[in-house]
């Protein structure tokens, strides 16, 4: 069900950061690199070096025509698509941001960070609104409810805290995996959360009750990515033991290992993060191997 399509090089360091633009067809990479990078699905190739930055991209977020870059420095630049500059540069952390997402309804965003805390930023001022102290340790991931009204945060502590975004209060606590959580990612139809932790297990949690439902061995080590499909009830994973597993978002059922091991042809590192394309029929890898890969989903 996936079928290997074409390897981007070109990054000179590991790839942690993936972020679609709004144009179908494009997208951008970041890393350990000095330069957030753009892509060509359409053409498969290099588009150019889109922009420089000062330290390591350990995440990007796309939204309403500008590309948020999330540092090692603790720093997140914003880049307007429109303008073709960066329009803000904020030091938003003391310590790396590893996670970023907007809550549109709010016109905010959400910065994650290895010291603990969520900060929350006016999309029109880039001022700092308010500071949540989540965790002693590291915010690793965010994901916001398709309704916008509750968010879920993981930690390196194994922690899932789930907030409602009117007020930012607290909801509920969730304290079922045994490492550091890594990635969260809500069903696009809001039926449950599921998450991916250091501990090799995905978690799914029941909706509006996060009531844990299941519990899957579904890799050999951490799991870095959760995405659904755009159209069709599928999930992919990634994960740092080099294989991206394709998903049934209604039963569980493993579909397909993409690795060097099952394919002959893979990642030979770390993956670290995974997109699908907008019309779903491709789905886009990144790793600690310096190499950006395409996937074919054949149904």
């Amino acid at each position: 069900m996936l079928k290997h399509l074409h390897t981007f090089t070109g990054h000179q360091n590991p790839v942690y950061a993936l972020a679609k633009s709004d144009k179908e067809g494009i997208f951008f990479t970041a890393g350990n690199d000095k330069g957030v990078v753009e892509w060509s699905l359409n053409k498969m190739a290099f588009v150019m070096v889109k922009l420089p930055v000062q330290s390591s991209v350990y995440y990007l977020h796309n939204y309403n025509n500008q590309l948020f870059i999330g540092e090692r420095s603790g720093a997140f630049s914003v880049f307007d698509f429109i303008k073709q500059e960066i329009v803000a540069r904020v030091n938003a952390h003391s310590k790396p941001i590893f996670g970023m997402q907007t809550i549109a309804y709010k016109n905010e965003l959400l910065t994650s960070s290895e010291d603990g805390t969520v900060a929350i930023w006016s999309l029109n001022s880039f001022k700092e609104l308010y500071r949540l102290p989540i965790s002693a340790d590291t915010v690793r991931c965010i994901a916001v409810s398709p309704d916008e009204k509750e968010i879920a945060f993981g930690c390196k502590d194994s922690t899932i805290h789930i907030y409602n975004s009117e007020d930012y209060s607290l909801k509920r606590t969730l304290t079922e995996h045994t490492l550091g959580v890594t990635s969260l990612a809500y069903h696009p139809k809001g039926k449950y959360l599921i998450s991916g932790s250091r501990d090799a297990q995905l978690k799914v949690w029941n909706l509006p009750s996060y009531e844990l439902v299941q519990s899957i061995p579904a890799h050999m080590f951490g799991i870095y990515d959760i995405v659904f499909h755009p159209m069709l009830p599928y999930f992919a994973t990634a994960s740092q033991d080099k294989s991206i597993k394709l998903w049934d978002a209604e039963n569980f059922k493993l579909y397909k290992i993409a690795s060097i091991e099952k394919m002959g042809i893979g990642h030979s590192h770390s993956i670290n993060k995974l997109a699908w394309s907008h019309d779903g029929s491709k789905l886009i890898s990144t790793g600690d191997d310096k190499k950006v890969m395409v996937w074919e989903l054949i149904i």
